[in-house]
């Protein structure tokens, strides 16, 4: 919405409040002009942001008089729920458990998927910490391979760690192919 309203020049509304006319300036042909396009321009603005909204949620916004209003309510009430997505997702990173009998290298996506979206929510955390904690989280099964890659001296990049997971990987169905 916030795009769409830009490339209507629009935009300026969620900062500016409306100019309002002083005693005897009535006469003043430009500012009563200026008032009226930014009175015009305000109610477009506003319009817009009710049109996309959900016909449940128009009944609750419709009542906010200026599009600065209508925007700085849903912009409350949506940060809220950013926070509490972050929040989710965190807990889902921290929560994640790789399971022995799964594909080591699928469960190592499905939580790169994860790692992806904390930096998409504009959290940052440093490649050595991702590494660390992939590590930590290796099923029970793989409990020498991780205490390998704990003492190693020389740090690894994620691709060098999921090189190694998937060589290691490979390594162990041969084993077990072999075996049988």
């Amino acid at each position: 919405m916030l795009f769409y309203l830009t490339t209507l020049s629009l935009d300026r509304f969620l900062k500016e409040d409306a100019p309002k006319l002083n005693e005897g300036e009535e006469s003043d042909k430009e500012k009563v002009v200026a008032v009226d396009a930014f009175k015009h321009s305000d109610f477009l603005w506003r319009n817009y942001i009710l049109n996309a909204l959900d016909n449940t949620l128009y009944n609750v916004y419709c009542t906010l008089k200026t599009s600065k209003e209508l925007w700085d309510s849903l912009d409350k009430t949506y940060k809220t729920e950013d926070a509490a997505l972050k929040k989710f997702i965190v807990g889902r990173f921290l929560d994640f458990k790789m399971q022995d009998p799964k594909s080591v290298v699928s469960q190592v996506e499905e939580l790169q998927v994860i790692v992806h979206e904390i930096h998409a929510e504009g959290m940052s955390l440093s490649e050595s910490f991702h590494i660390a904690a992939f590590i930590e989280k290796l099923p029970n099964s793989w409990r020498d391979f991780k205490n390998y890659l704990k003492h190693k001296r020389k740090e690894l990049s994620l691709e060098d760690l999921v090189t190694r997971l998937r060589i290691e990987e490979d390594n162990k169905m041969s084993d077990k192919r072999n075996y049988l």
